[in-house]
């Protein structure tokens, strides 16, 4: 399992693609999670 929290979401933009997070709030988008400010587990990335 993967964890990210907001701050290393930045790392994670740099890339081309997306990271698809389940997080407490529900499945989200890395920038979503980042703007509610929450963290969670990465399920995979889109590039």
């Amino acid at each position: 399992r993967q964890y990210a929290s907001p701050a290393e979401f930045k790392r994670v933009k740099n890339r081309l693609g997306v990271a698809i997070l389940s997080t407490s709030k529900g499945v989200m988008t890395d920038k979503q999670a980042k703007t509610q400010n929450v963290g969670g587990e990465v399920l995979c990335y889109i590039y």
